[in-house]
């Protein structure tokens, strides 16, 4: 026996000072150009397969059929993933085909993970592949619309997908030209804030983008500045506004500050009565205070750097006032006062004040 386990120390000895040799000597040839061994290629993928599905092992899967979390999740799959994963009518661009291994082609194809899968997949990245960690981690409402998104992509045609992207405010092909010559060097970056926000800043896509007309420019400055510097952390905006400098950021600021908001309309009492005490009055037996001591007319004429918050999507809101509730959402100087405002709000109650916001800016 004894002998037996010298002669197998022997030869993994003798397979490991093999391995390093072999690569010493430079003989495998690592140029992207040539193909992987048929047994190389074998080891790696059985490798993976089973990595992640050990991994994702235990993940809980949240509904996602939310149509908000689709939108959200193509909005950020054009910009970010499109170019290697190809989407509906685009196939993947002929640089990322001369990767190795070369991104999956994913529109039209069945899929091979599971939901809880690819959440894992989207949040981790791969080793080896080029497939990137999620820039905010622990955003997993973030991923999750992902997850949503790649597990629609297969059924969608050219015509679908573009149906689910158009989710801002269309606008005539003038008066677009128009505005991207007005922003002059920010017109690119524009262009990426109206796939989601829309050119007017009127957001949509179910309620997933939020609205940024009307919005003021101190305040939009200083949350793309928060991205940027990661203290807001997202998966999808810290990309984006990490590639502005100063200048571009105020002309977006000014851009959309400038967009016209629907006028405030009473909310509708009987839907919304709730959200309406909370906002007005606070809960002070809890240590609520009320919404419009900071959210109201006056005090947002007395600091720039509170948002508007009527008309507001629901969904968009109900969603910050979550991540605001766990510590999560970050932003201006001014984040540490939500999240100890929204730590004591019921899921109810969060619905509740958030679909009273988008009401009242809702027209009749």
């Amino acid at each position: 026996m004894r002998r037996t386990l010298v002669i197998l120390g022997l030869l993994v000895a003798l397979g490991a000072v093999g391995a390093l040799l072999f690569a010493w000597s430079g003989l495998y040839n690592v140029a992207a150009s040539v193909p992987h061994w048929p047994p190389t290629r074998w080891l790696i993928e059985f490798g993976l397969e089973n990595s992640v599905e050990t991994h994702a092992r235990g993940i809980e899967v949240p509904p996602l059929d939310d149509p908000a979390l689709v939108h959200a999740g193509l909005g950020h799959y054009e910009g970010a993933c499109q170019p290697c994963h190809g989407a509906p009518g685009q196939p993947p661009n002929p640089l990322v085909r001369r990767m190795l291994p070369e991104p999956p082609y994913l529109p039209g194809q069945e899929l091979r993970w599971s939901p809880a899968q690819l959440f894992w997949i989207v949040r981790h990245g791969l080793k080896y592949t080029g497939m990137p960690a999620w820039v905010a981690e622990h955003r997993d409402d973030e991923i999750w619309a992902m997850v949503a998104a790649l597990l629609r992509l297969p059924e969608l045609d050219d015509a679908g997908y573009r149906r689910l992207l158009a989710s801002g405010a269309r606008m005539p092909a003038g008066e677009s030209a128009r505005l991207l010559a007005a922003v002059g060097p920010a017109g690119e970056a524009l262009v990426a804030c109206a796939r989601c926000h829309g050119l007017t800043g009127a957001g949509g896509g179910a309620g997933a983008f939020p609205a940024l007309a009307g919005q003021s420019r101190e305040y939009l400055m200083a949350s793309l500045k928060a991205y940027a510097l990661g203290t807001r952390a997202s998966g999808f905006m810290q990309p984006v506004a990490g590639a502005l400098d100063d200048e571009q950021m105020g002309r977006l600021a000014d851009h959309y500050a400038a967009m016209p908001t629907p006028p405030v309309r009473p909310a509708p009492n009987a839907a919304t009565e709730r959200g309406r005490a909370i906002a007005e009055r606070g809960l002070p037996e809890r240590g609520i205070p009320a919404c419009v001591t900071c959210h109201g007319g006056n005090a947002l004429a007395r600091n720039r750097l509170f948002p508007r918050l009527d008309g507001q999507h629901a969904f968009y809101l109900a969603q910050q006032l979550r991540l605001f509730a766990v510590g999560t959402r970050g932003g201006t100087a001014f984040a540490e006062l939500m999240q100890a405002t929204t730590h004591g709000l019921d899921e109810a109650e969060i619905r509740a004040v958030a679909a009273y916001y988008a009401a009242r800016g809702r027209p009749r």
